[in-house]
């Protein structure tokens, strides 16, 4: 498998379990509050990825690294999460999903401007073809949920554009992918402490299906997706080259919304949806 393969391996993986998150956290939601439900949903990721971490002897962060990895946890987790979990309160699984997919144009201008990486200009062209894929997703039939949730999730995917660049900072460092992850993990679920009280307190009153539902966010979504993405992301040429996958999340998520929720997907999906992943194969093919 050559390392090109291992970066869209690895990148599918990551937004396949991203996707699932959407509808599961409405899940959750009813029975957690958004604050407590990252805390719970950090410390649960936090503590798989130490066990990880120490099986297989990672290193310890250098001292004066340590504010990076609070930086990188409290914008890929603590911010992520509150904003995250706060938007999807008010906006649809789809929608959200849609939203965040505006991640990958900020981190690819981002990285232009402090990586010095370079887009050719058919690899932009792709760039606002899965952009248009995604307005279609969205605008099909004329329905967008315009509210507050809205701003909270384009917040989400501004911090999480914010985690990406810092993640590939870290890298450069020497870190791995699973100890950038870990300790970020780690410093986003203590920035998250001051809600643990009521997630204690939540978690007591849940009954089985959403325990297990918060177990699974806490272990798949977060720990491994994040760990996965972090390795893609310490394999890749250029950071657009992964965090381009996020396009696929909107159509993902719909799937699986049809499949948790019920949600039957129209046309509009398999039009926009299909123009994503071409979007896709044209930018790891032609755009760089």
């Amino acid at each position: 498998m050559t390392n090109k393969q291992k970066v869209w391996g690895l990148g599918f993986l990551t937004v396949f379990l991203w996707a699932s998150a959407f509808p599961l956290t409405k899940i959750v939601q009813e029975q957690f509050t958004s604050y407590p439900l990252g805390f719970l949903r950090c410390s649960i990721a936090a503590i798989l990825l130490l066990v990880i971490g120490k099986l297989c002897h990672i290193h310890k962060p250098k001292k004066e690294d340590i504010p990076w990895f609070f930086l990188s946890g409290g914008l890929g987790f603590t911010l992520y999460m509150i904003t995250f979990n706060t938007g999807i309160q008010t906006l649809t699984s789809a929608t959200s999903s849609i939203i965040i997919a505006i991640t990958p144009i900020l981190t690819a201008i981002v990285a232009t401007k402090l990586y010095n990486e370079i887009i050719q200009p058919i690899g932009w062209l792709a760039i606002l073809m899965a952009f248009v894929g995604v307005l279609i997703l969205l605008l099909w039939e004329g329905v967008f949920s315009i509210n507050i949730g809205l701003v909270w999730t384009i917040c989400a995917a501004f911090v999480f554009c914010g985690y990406n660049i810092l993640s590939r900072r870290l890298s450069q460092k020497g870190y791995s992918s699973l100890e950038i992850v870990t300790y970020s993990m780690l410093c986003g679920a203590i920035l998250l402490g001051f809600w643990s009280i009521q997630g204690i307190q939540q978690l007591a009153h849940s009954d089985l299906k959403h325990i297990s539902a918060l177990i699974y966010l806490g272990a798949f979504p977060s720990a491994a997706a994040y760990f996965f993405w972090g390795k893609a992301m310490s394999l890749a040429q250029r950071t657009s080259e992964v965090t381009n996958f996020m396009f696929i999340t909107p159509l993902l998520s719909t799937i699986m919304g049809f499949i948790i929720l019920k949600e039957i997907p129209n046309m509009g999906t398999f039009i926009g949806g299909a123009l994503i992943i071409i979007s896709i194969v044209v930018f790891n093919l032609k755009g760089k």
